[in-house]
């Protein structure tokens, strides 16, 4: 069985997920030895570029930062997550917190997807306030552009977007880790005197 599957990332084995185990030969990702974020993503990043498969690289990207995530013990975390009030949308993870959740929209490359990432934040935020929405890369020269439309006001919803071979990753990872995140609380739509 895939450690994957094993730790609940996955719900089954598919090609993606045999393809990400075999990324790094006799390791899994629990084995794997690295010594910040940083270096786990680029290990992974680059024995997939090495490996080809572009069709895959979305999904496999999802893994090395859900991995990542369950390495450095920032759980509980949702992936593909819907969230109550926010019609439409499926974010990529979920970390919630209730006074502040945060969503991690992950995009290997950015071109125009960086647009549903803000809509996305947007939407999140009209329901949690507090949200924090981070949009992560491997596009570094996009992410420096969309960095600064953050900074000019052009781009309202993200928080931030982060470069995942840079330093962005570390500094993101011990941020979440700060954070005490909790499974979600169920809540019931309407409250109030009931009259039957």
């Amino acid at each position: 069985m895939s450690e994957l599957t094993n730790k609940g990332i996955s719900k089954n084995e598919s090609a993606t997920t045999r393809l990400f185990d075999s990324l790094i030969p006799n390791h899994t990702f629990m084995t794997v030895n690295y010594n910040t974020p940083l270096e786990y993503v680029g290990k992974y990043w680059k024995a997939l570029t090495k490996a080809g498969k572009p069709t895959l690289y979305g999904n496999i990207f999802e893994y090395i930062i859900y991995t990542l995530l369950y390495r450095e013990k920032i759980t509980p975390f949702y992936t593909q997550a819907k969230v109550a009030f926010v019609p439409n949308v499926k974010f990529d993870t979920l970390l919630y917190c209730q006074s502040t959740p945060v969503s991690l929209s992950l995009k290997t490359s950015l071109r125009e997807r960086y647009k549903q990432a803000d809509l996305e934040a947007i939407a999140l935020k009209y329901v949690h306030r507090k949200s924090k929405c981070y949009l992560l890369t491997m596009d570094s020269t996009e992410a420096n552009v969309q960095k600064a439309k953050i900074l000019s006001g052009d781009i309202i919803g993200l928080d931030e977007i982060i470069d995942c071979n840079s330093n962005d990753i570390n500094n993101l990872i011990t941020q979440l880790k700060s954070i005490n995140f909790t499974t979600s609380t169920k809540i019931d739509i309407v409250q109030g005197n009931l009259i039957k």
